[in-house]
């Protein structure tokens, strides 16, 4: 069994063919840049379903998404961003059952514009290239001074062997029938670590794609690290309870 989560460069990804995508957008308060995000979404992936999971936001995320045409999973309270996805992708385990299962892309709300991008994803899985594609960045914006990300890493490669760049991206795209193997998420910013854990243990290729993404980035603020530190409380959480 091969993992491979070295990021690639990707060419430029040619427009999609077949079945669209299901999308499933995590979101809290994003209703300002949550409009760019789904437009893009809709231009790289014509007439793909898209859920918006909304974590209690008390902007108008929700509405925002209705407005624009998308189903929405709402938890009318701030449960994290695991809980909130969990409640939209299991709108689509019935998919993971379907004969020809589709490709189910998972992307924050913050994105905007750059939610372009993530075409090469999708084509990642539709190649059978991995089972699990998860984009890096390609350029770092904001951040501190890298604990929480590296206690992931390392998380993720004592737990199940992995090595990984980019391990709490939360830009993934896998086969629809992958779905039970990591739904329910891991509650909130362990998400992702716990969702790559379970992948790997499930017999799955995990791959990571360096893509110009850009999103809503945390500096070396007060507001920042603490944020950092709530990540970090997860992290250790997820990794504790994946002995």
């Amino acid at each position: 069994m091969s993992h491979d989560a070295s990021p690639q460069t990707p060419e430029p990804t040619p427009p999609p063919v077949g079945r669209p995508p299901v999308v499933l957008i995590a979101a809290h308060d994003e209703a300002d840049r949550l409009p760019a995000t789904l437009a893009a979404l809709r231009a790289a992936f014509p007439g793909a379903r898209v859920v918006v999971a909304d974590d209690g936001s008390t902007d108008g995320t929700a509405a925002v998404a209705a407005a624009h045409g998308a189903e929405v999973a709402r938890s009318e309270r701030n449960v994290g961003k695991g809980g909130a996805a969990t409640l939209g992708a299991q709108r689509l385990l019935a998919l993971a059952r379907e004969p020809d299962p589709p490709v189910v892309l998972l992307c924050d709300g913050d994105l905007a514009t750059s939610a372009d991008a993530l075409g090469e994803l999708v084509e990642t899985v539709r190649r059978g290239d991995a089972d699990l594609a998860v984009a890096a960045f390609a350029r770092r914006v904001g951040g501190g001074f890298g604990l929480a990300v590296g206690f992931a890493r390392w998380a993720i490669r004592r737990r199940c062997g992995l090595e990984t760049i980019a391990p709490i991206s939360g830009q993934r795209a896998l086969r629809a029938d992958l779905l039970p193997a990591v739904v329910p998420f891991a509650p909130r910013f362990g998400m992702e670590i716990g969702m790559t854990i379970d992948a790997v243990r499930a017999g799955y290729r995990v791959k990571e794609v360096e893509l110009p993404l850009t999103h809503r980035a945390t500096g070396k603020t007060l507001q920042g690290f603490l944020h950092r530190g709530r990540q970090l409380k997860d992290f250790v959480a997820v990794y504790l309870a994946r002995r």
